[in-house]
């Protein structure tokens, strides 16, 4: 049985965007219009992870096994947009991402992509094939990024804190 963890209900009610969790009634109107509910036959649900959020049950919400009720949101704003109640779902939903990335808990691909665009200043390194082709269209070339401004940036928000160590 789960337990209720009032110290993180509090935390997370208390941010400016939590807050908006007490106006959810629970209407399901956010799993019925989300799309990602809609392809994953319910596994994913917003509605159970606002619930979850409210009552703050926070072992139902954290930890590997649940890492999908918090990554599989993908901030297309859907339900933010149809709410009845304007509850920040999303902004809500990236409160819980960045605890589970505090607790060292979030998915592999959210690291490798944050450690890609920390070590190279884009998500998606510039490749010789993409190259080729702007030439052929007459397109200009892309200015590489400032890695070292980039790195400033994410070093200022505590993300190289946050990255995995590199085994060499």
């Amino acid at each position: 049985m789960a337990t209720i963890d009032f110290e993180f209900r509090n935390k997370l009610m208390g941010e400016d965007i939590g807050s908006t969790l007490a106006y959810c009634y629970q209407c399901a109107t956010c799993s019925g219009a989300c799309p990602v509910a809609q392809v994953t036959n319910g596994r994913y649900n917003p509605r159970r992870l606002i619930l979850d959020s409210l009552l703050g049950l926070k072992e139902k919400i954290f930890g590997k096994e649940n890492s999908f009720n918090i990554w599989g949101c993908t901030i297309c704003d859907t339900c933010d947009e149809i709410c009845p109640q304007k509850v920040e779902l999303t902004e809500i939903f990236t409160l819980l991402k960045n605890e589970s990335i505090a607790r060292g808990e979030g998915p592999e691909y959210f690291y490798s992509q944050a450690s890609t665009i920390f070590e190279t200043g884009k998500a998606i390194p510039m490749q010789s094939a993409i190259e080729r082709r702007r030439e052929q269209f007459g397109l200009p070339e892309i200015m590489p990024p400032n890695v070292e401004e980039v790195q400033t940036i994410l070093k200022a928000a505590k993300l190289d804190e946050k990255l995995p160590e590199k085994e060499e």
